[in-house]
């Protein structure tokens, strides 16, 4: 999604929908220029209220100096002079009953704006986070995962991106946009890991994109053309899922074009109740999920929105570090949507 600037099809249907809620959402990196002219975007277009954070707030100021953002109308916190930071220490430490850090490293702790912004969300101050644009992925989800507390029906953490394509690259009825699953986070994922993965792309299909879910559990096989460790893995994954969620549609192991295009699937799987049609794509690790995300955003035009995360107890949300303004306030919105429709903290049982 690096500096990519289109802001029609989905983008326009997330921010729209984003408004219904208001949100409030914790930008941890306020004093990048471009999270601040994003927020100022967000602020004055009605998509989420923006807290802007920065170790400094006046490095906050002085970012917004540098684009011309005004500032007056919207929350500018730095921790090293909210007189909250001691007290969000003291929940952090109660929250972590096993961590023997003292008050005193707690609060030093919470000088880091991405652990101070979570304890925002801890506390109830806040309703989303996104951070990345300056911060890797794992400094950006570390705060939530040591704040994350198991409930009924939650289990590992899964990412996913949503995929905006240009017209007329789908066929005709399949809309403009896919889900690929998982691309950030999980390296070689079990069956019945990769069973979690599709629950939450095709809760993320729906519930965001508002489209009826086909998954396609990719591989390099399709029905048993070739067998591997990773194409056992997508195989028990689909039973996994036959189990697990009955009524979903999916289908696997698939190759990528018996996936989404009609006329291979019509000679690989005639009898697939998705092939040829799938929009939502999950893959069978890692590398070939980021690979395949990033060669459909740069040779493709693909407008990638995410990764957009899944199983945490609040929305936090990842960046790239190229990105541009337009992608920030997108993921703000997609944030700002699961705050307020409760589908960022959890997976389907």
């Amino acid at each position: 999604m690096e500096g990519s600037t289109s802001t029609g099809g989905l983008s326009a249907r997330l921010r729209e929908r984003a408004r219904a809620g208001r949100a409030r959402i914790v930008l941890p990196e306020g004093d990048d220029p471009r999270v601040v002219q994003a927020a100022a975007r967000v602020r004055a277009e009605g998509i989420a209220d923006p807290i802007l954070l920065g170790a400094r707030r006046e490095a906050v100021v002085d970012a917004a100096r540098v684009v011309g953002a005004d500032l007056s109308a919207m929350t500018v916190l730095g921790p090293a002079s909210d007189p909250r930071r001691h007290d969000l220490a003291a929940r952090y430490l109660s929250a972590r009953p096993a961590d023997k850090s003292t008050a005193v490293e707690a609060a030093e702790l919470l000088l880091d704006p991405l652990y101070f912004g979570s304890m925002l969300l801890h506390a109830g101050q806040a309703d989303g986070l996104v951070a990345g644009a300056v911060s890797t992925t794992a400094a950006t989800i570390e705060p939530a995962l040591r704040l994350r507390r198991m409930r009924p029906g939650m289990g590992p953490i899964t990412s996913y991106f949503l995929m905006e394509l240009p017209p007329g690259r789908l066929p005709d009825g399949q809309g403009d946009v896919l889900v690929f699953a998982d691309c950030a986070l999980n390296s070689a994922p079990s069956s019945a890991m990769l069973a979690r993965i599709a629950m939450a792309a095709a809760q993320a299909a729906d519930e965001l994109c508002g489209l009826q879910p086909r998954v396609a559990l990719l591989s390099s096989s399709t029905r048993g053309s070739t067998t591997n460790d990773r194409v056992v893995a997508v195989r028990g994954a689909l039973d996994e899922l036959a189990r697990r969620a009955p009524t979903l549609l999916v289908d696997g192991e698939l190759q990528a074009d018996a996936a989404i295009v009609a006329d291979i699937a019509a000679l690989k799987a005639p009898d697939s109740p998705v092939a040829g049609r799938a929009n939502v794509l999950v893959f069978p690790g890692l590398e070939s999920g980021n690979i395949a995300y990033k060669l459909v955003e740069r040779l493709a035009g693909a407008r990638a929105i995410g990764p957009i995360f899944a199983g945490l107890n609040w929305p936090v949300n990842d960046l790239s570090r190229g990105c541009g303004v337009e992608d920030i306030i997108d993921v703000v919105a997609v944030t700002a949507i699961q705050a307020w429709r409760g589908c960022g903290s959890g997976q389907p049982t």
